[in-house]
C-alpha cells in the first residue's frame, strides 16, 4: 500500500481514538487513562514486533536512533497526557482540531530542522489548516 493509504488509515484511527478516549476518560483521572492506553499500545506494538520476528533487530539500532526514538517517545507521552486532559475538560469536536494544529507545526519544524522545502502551497495549506482548526474549535 502507498503512503497515502497508510496516512488515511492513520486519520481514521486517530478520529476513532478521539471518540473512544473521550468516552473512556469520563470519571477517571486523565493521567491514569493515558497510562492504561499506553499499556495497551505497548502490548499491541510489541505483539506485532514479536510476531513478525523484528525484535532481533534491536541490536542493530544505533545510538543516534535510540536517542531520537526515546525523545520521540517522551514527546508522544507528553502529547497524550495533554490530549487526554484536554478531552476530559473539553468537547472532542473542539479538542481534536486544535490537536491537529500539529500538522501546521510539522510543516514549519520540517523546514527548520529537516531542511524540507517550504513552498508557497505548503504555507497556504498550513494557514488553511490553522484557520480551519481555529474555526472548528471556537465556532
Amino acid at each position: 500500500m502507498s503512503w497515502l493509504v497508510w496516512a488515511l488509515l492513520s486519520a481514521v484511527f486517530a478520529a476513532a481514538t478521539a471518540i473512544l478516549a473521550k468516552i473512556g476518560v469520563a470519571n477517571i483521572d486523565s493521567n491514569l487513562a493515558t497510562a492504561v492506553r499506553t499499556t495497551v499500545i505497548f502490548v499491541f506494538a510489541w505483539g506485532i514486533a514479536l510476531s513478525l520476528g523484528k525484535h532481533g533487530e534491536l541490536r542493530h539500532i544505533n545510538t543516534r536512533s535510540w536517542i531520537f526514538l526515546a525523545l520521540s517517545g517522551l514527546a508522544t507521552g507528553l502529547s497524550w497526557l495533554c490530549y487526554f486532559r484536554a478531552l476530559q475538560l473539553g468537547q472532542a469536536s473542539r479538542v481534536a482540531p486544535i490537536d491537529k494544529l500539529s500538522v501546521a507545526l510539522v510543516i514549519v519544524f520540517a523546514w527548520m530542522f529537516l531542511g524540507e522545502a517550504l513552498t508557497p502551497l505548503k504555507v497556504l495549506g498550513g494557514l488553511l489548516i490553522t484557520a480551519g482548526a481555529v474555526i472548528l474549535a471556537f465556532a
